[in-house]
């Protein structure tokens, strides 16, 4: 476990990394279930063989939610300063599939300071076995300070 971490002591290019995963035909089910997208294009193999990419293609939001900083080396560091996850955004570059193993990332890159906390957003991305980024995107999260401000 590391170090409690606040909105102070957190600096401009910290990184942070999730475990690796490589994706099973499992993930993909489990996560049409938990949504509710069913679209044939993420797990009926003859469906997806008359698509582009030729077979059963990653949910987007399965990807994303990789990054996750609950799944990062920061989630014990941030257990109790954490206050709120605001916003995401993602773009995904190149497709994902069974088999493939996943590597998440982030990076800080702006630090919005309040009084009682602050924003702090992060620059993510995710690679595959081959080194290719198949999403980047970004996530904030609003962090306690330390010691609150004085107005």
């Amino acid at each position: 476990m590391s170090e409690e971490k606040y909105f102070e002591d957190f600096a401009l290019g910290d990184r942070f990394r999730v475990a690796s995963k490589t994706l099973t035909d499992a993930h993909f089910l489990l996560f049409s279930a938990l949504t509710g997208d069913t679209h044939p294009i993420h797990y009926d193999v003859e469906y997806a063989k008359k698509t582009r990419f030729g077979r059963p293609v990653a949910h987007g939001y399965l990807v994303t939610i990789l990054t996750a900083m609950g799944a990062s080396t920061l989630n014990w560091a941030v257990e109790h300063s954490i206050v709120a996850f605001v916003e995401q955004s993602s773009r995904m570059l190149k497709p994902v599939f069974v088999g493939d193993t996943l590597t998440p990332e982030g990076e800080v890159v702006e630090l919005i300071p309040g009084r009682s906390q602050g924003r702090v957003r992060f620059r993510t991305w995710v690679t595959n076995q081959h080194g290719e980024v198949v999403l980047e995107g970004s996530q904030t999260y609003l962090v306690k300070r330390r010691v609150p401000r004085a107005e």
